[in-house]
């Protein structure tokens, strides 16, 4: 029998190869040849703004407000939001970080903040998402009508595709 969740376990497991891909960049920072990592960083952070925040965003308009319903709490799905928030501020600090790219080379302090942020991005995300399918998706699994799930994965869909239209 399929998950009712499936959708965004499937999203996730799209998303995940970029997500490690965040680390394998912060593992090259220091090493790479700087145009090659300024072509990283570029779509590191194009995969950020255009992918993740969307998705962060759906989930904090359709799937947290069904969460804490089910949970009887609300506030239950504070703690993610502070996720999304930090995933937010070390997204926009890498984009601070991109303009330092444009000299001939990175000074140890560029090197190390790069490196920070990267990893930070890396192990917040990762954590983030191993929490959502531990936790909240088997709570959906047992909760929801076929119905629900549906209408729960188009208005994140809706509010992704109103996210990404916002960026443009």
């Amino acid at each position: 029998m399929s998950q009712l969740t499936q959708p965004l376990r499937d999203e996730h497991k799209e998303l995940l190869p970029h997500i490690e891909r965040l680390r394998a960049v912060a593992d090259a920072v220091g090493s790479t040849p700087l145009p090659s990592l300024r072509q990283e960083i570029d779509e590191t952070s194009a995969f950020l703004s255009h992918q993740l925040l969307p998705h962060a965003q759906a989930e904090e308009r359709a799937l947290y407000p069904v969460v804490g319903r089910l949970m009887g709490a609300p506030e239950a799905t504070a703690t993610m939001s502070r996720d999304h928030v930090e995933i937010g501020r070390l997204t926009e600090e890498l984009g601070a970080l991109r303009s330092s790219l444009k000299n001939d080379h990175l000074d140890t302090s560029e090197v190390q903040a790069l490196r920070r942020v990267l990893y930070g991005l890396s192990a917040l995300v990762t954590a983030h998402f191993a929490k959502e399918e531990e936790v909240y998706l088997p709570l959906l699994d047992t909760r929801l009508s076929r119905e629900e799930a549906r209408d729960l994965f188009e208005a994140m869909e809706r509010a992704a595709q109103e996210e990404k239209r916002a960026i443009r």
